[in-house]
């Protein structure tokens, strides 16, 4: 479904509430395709009803959320598995020694880095509504082919293209919520998908028992059946995707007309200078959303919060194994289940303060001392029920920032252009972080794993101690655009200068 710009979209008109006939008319032009919604200040030129606002997002929520947050949750399994796999003799029947498994890890991450941005600018090219279940289909056979594999060789190759298929997942269902929502709601939808990390830690462990209870699939047995029958659960449902995922507001034909007008504009009112919600492809605007100093600091945060809930869902088994040592198999996968439980209720939590606040930076600074009381927890303690307990606490702090982070870039950023090329370099700083985290727990380090640990501590409190710094600045650098001149820097420019401008705009102001 590819994307062109102008906007295939016949009229953009909002929804606002009765004012004098002058003021009705100013706002319905302002919306109409090929002008602005704001005003060169960056203030909204239309009025909303906000009943109207309310309707429409509940039947968003209902439509485009379960959708995309079923295809995360088996992107997730389908990444994690392999933890799972370890504990029922992946590496025994592979023949890996030594720091094999790790490699096999790492190459899954090599192809996730290569291919992110790549992968979202693709998605605003081809168009969500196709691209994310194309995709999933793609990542799901190749979790089928897992179940096939037979040496280390073989094992490297599936996961580097489940890696290349994978690439496009999270940053492009956030791209693609961010043309549905405005700036304020965007973090609790994604946390809506994003929760499915740890809930697919937490179901991954229970389909995974539940399966190594079965004798065979077919002729396959073991950790072998964990592979084929999520990725066969996988093809399943991205083959539905396609039926079910809507490009844009403009195609929906579960909308009206008038919520598919209500739908745009309101979006299009947050973004100064703005003259059509889908732009074209426009390198200028691709660097502004890569080079902007928020997308960079918060993606470095991400990176580092990446260390740990990558390491969580790679090595939750690993770690449970060490602290329950003489439990089987089944109950050390059921062992890991509760942490996750815990994790999703503050991945939804804190974003859903976000949404209500408009604030996220704010719930950087407080979920990473949680995650430092988990790691000195676990580092300064040798009781198996201490060492548990910390995991709790690590779930709790470590998740939110997926949703957090994705919403923070987004909501700094102008164009539909720049936010595609932002969202995808945090999510490519992020998996520069889970590459890290293959290799923070190491088997010689086993069974306290004191560097890994040690690792994650640093961690945590660097994202501390950035988040303060990121914060100060956008507050800061808010005070010094108080003072520029609006029209004096923008006489002269062109519409499409002032648009390439983008969170240069002497008008914008950081959200933090």
């Amino acid at each position: 479904m590819a994307e062109h710009s102008p906007d295939t979209i016949a009229y953009e008109k909002a929804a606002y509430s009765h004012q004098e006939t002058k003021n009705e008319e100013t706002a319905h032009e302002a919306a109409e395709r090929g002008h602005v919604a704001t005003d060169k200040y960056g203030q909204p030129l239309v009025h909303f009803d906000k009943a109207a606002e309310s309707r429409l997002r509940l039947k968003i929520d209902l439509y485009i959320v379960p959708t995309v947050s079923l295809l995360y949750l088996f992107c997730f399994i389908d990444r994690a598995n392999i933890g799972n796999a370890k504990l029922a003799g992946f590496e025994k029947d592979l023949g890996l020694e030594g720091y094999d498994y790790n490699k096999v890890l790492s190459v899954f991450y090599i192809s996730y880095i290569i291919f992110e941005i790549p992968s979202n600018v693709a998605c605003k090219w081809i168009g969500p509504g196709w691209f994310i279940p194309a995709i999933s289909l793609g990542f799901g056979i190749c979790s089928v082919c897992t179940a096939f594999v037979h040496n280390i060789h073989e094992a490297s190759g599936v996961r580097f293209l489940l890696g290349m298929f994978e690439a496009g997942m999270m940053p492009g269902i956030a791209y693609y919520l961010s043309r549905w929502y405005r700036r304020s709601e965007l973090a609790f939808r994604l946390s809506l998908y994003i929760v499915m990390a740890p809930l697919a830690g937490a179901f991954g462990g229970l389909l995974a028992s539940g399966i190594l209870k079965l004798s065979h699939f077919g002729g396959l047995h073991t950790w072998r059946m964990i592979f084929a029958i999520e990725g066969i659960i996988t093809i399943g449902i991205s083959l539905l995707s396609f039926i079910t995922l809507t490009d844009r507001p403009a195609t929906a034909r579960w909308l009206t007309q008038e919520e598919k007008d209500l739908a745009i504009v309101r979006v299009k009112s947050e973004r100064v200078s703005t003259t059509e919600v889908l732009d074209k492809l426009d390198t200028a605007k691709l660097l502004r959303g890569i080079i902007s100093p928020v997308t960079l600091g918060t993606a470095f945060i991400f990176l580092l919060n990446n260390i740990t809930v990558q390491g969580l869902a790679f090595f939750a088994p690993t770690i449970v194994k060490t602290i329950y040592p003489k439990s089987t198999v089944v109950s050390q996968q059921l062992h890991t289940v509760p942490p996750y439980v815990v994790g999703a209720f503050f991945t939804v939590l804190f974003p859903f303060l976000s949404w209500r606040m408009d604030r996220r930076s704010i719930f950087f600074i407080i979920s990473a001392p949680i995650m430092m009381a988990g790691y000195i927890m676990f580092l300064a303690s040798t009781s198996p029920h201490v060492r548990y307990g910390a995991t709790f606490l690590i779930a709790s702090g470590a998740f939110a920032y997926g949703a957090l982070c994705n919403a923070q870039v987004a909501a700094n950023v102008v164009s539909d252009t720049a936010r595609s090329s932002a969202i995808g370099t945090d999510v490519m700083f992020g998996n520069i972080g889970g590459l890290i985290s293959t290799w923070s727990f190491l088997p010689f380090d086993g069974p306290d794993y004191h560097i890994g640990n040690g690792l994650n501590l640093a961690t945590s409190s660097t994202i501390f101690v950035c988040s303060i710094l990121l914060y100060a600045f956008m507050l800061a650098d808010n005070k010094r655009r108080e003072k520029r001149d609006v029209d004096g820097e923008l006489e002269g420019l062109s519409v499409k200068q002032i648009q390439d401008l983008d969170w240069r705009h002497p008008a914008f102001r950081w959200k933090p």
